[in-house]
């Protein structure tokens, strides 16, 4: 990973959250913004959100997942079976 792969996914939590009208936070082990009292997750890469990643972010506490290449089928399923109140979003459709 270079700097300019980190500058670029900077860039994204940025953009994604003035899009979603939050505070912008960021930095390790933090959420990416926050909205109220709704914390969000920004996930600008070409592979999909996965089960268990999408687990261990529930955990932390994050209510919104905005991943630009989308979520697994296990990752969805687990959402709507256990965290019905997490939005999941990609490319500005909800899931």
């Amino acid at each position: 990973m270079t700097a300019n792969d980190v500058n670029r996914g900077i860039a994204a939590e940025k953009r994604k959250a003035g899009e979603h009208r939050a505070r912008h936070i960021g930095g390790p082990g933090m959420p990416d913004y926050q909205r109220g009292d709704v914390f969000g997750e920004v996930k600008a890469r070409q592979s999909p959100v996965t089960k268990p990643e999408l687990q261990r972010l529930t955990r932390k506490g994050i209510g919104e997942v905005d991943s630009k290449a989308g979520f697994t089928q296990p990752a969805v399923e687990y959402r709507d079976r256990y965290r019905p109140n997490v939005k999941l979003i990609s490319r500005g459709r909800k899931f």
